[in-house]
């Protein structure tokens, strides 16, 4: 696990916080949506409680974690002390920590195989605990990357959702590196929408906007409220 990042230009949270506020509702307002149909997610990765209480403070409440264990080590104590938060796992899921993962997060949005989805549904049968899932979607179809191909959609959004009973929300994806967003933007909405889902999350803190453009309803970012990561 990345060492955890100490706190970071903390006195500008807030401004950080607004500016991409301003941000997303530019790139709403450009692309002819409300600007409420845009979730922002800020992505704690690597940075302590103590660089993320700023944000919390300047009125953010919905972040998202790559890694369990990391998760765990920083959000108890914070939502405790608030407890409206919302956390999504934006990372990869092993089954393994499918417990661990149900009871800490309220939204998983890296749901891409059979194995997980079935000790996702049955560990939330057996907690009773409300979730709200995102099916990861491997639009380059990268070999390295986590998730299911786009071929496969509808057919995994059907097991989820109609055999298991799962409450899937939308469709999440992380476009290659050194290919154009936009295209898998794109890609992603018109999946999406063929199996009657609303939830878009894309783009990141280099590409958010062009996801807006797209039908993003979260972004998850990261560095452009946190700064860089070691």
């Amino acid at each position: 696990m990345n060492e955890i990042e100490p706190a970071s230009d903390a006195l500008g949270a807030g401004e950080r916080l607004a500016d991409v506020e301003q941000r997303i509702g530019q790139a709403a307002e450009a692309a002819g949506r409300p600007r409420d149909g845009v979730k922002l997610v800020a992505v704690g990765k690597t940075f302590g409680a103590e660089a993320i209480e700023p944000l919390i403070q300047a009125g953010q409440r919905r972040f998202g974690e790559n890694r369990i264990q990391e998760a765990q080590a920083k959000w108890p104590e914070l939502r405790a002390k608030y407890p409206d938060l919302e956390l999504h796992l934006i990372g990869p899921l092993q089954s393994n920590k499918v417990t661990d993962a149900v009871a800490l997060f309220d939204v998983i949005e890296t749901v891409d195989r059979e194995k997980i989805a079935r000790a996702i549904a049955q560990e939330s049968v057996r907690t009773g605990k409300p979730l709200r899932l995102f099916i990861q979607i491997n639009t380059g179809e990268e070999p390295q990357k986590s998730g299911v191909a786009p071929q496969e959609t509808q057919a995994f959004v059907a097991l989820c959702r109609d055999e298991l009973d799962l409450p899937v929300v939308g469709l999440m994806c992380i476009p290659p590196l050194d290919e154009e967003p936009a295209l898998h933007f794109a890609l992603l909405a018109k999946l999406a929408k063929q199996a009657g889902l609303d939830g878009l999350s894309m783009g990141m803190s280099a590409d958010f906007e062009t996801a807006i453009a797209f039908g993003a309803t979260h972004v998850r970012i990261g560095t452009a409220l946190f700064g860089p990561r070691r």
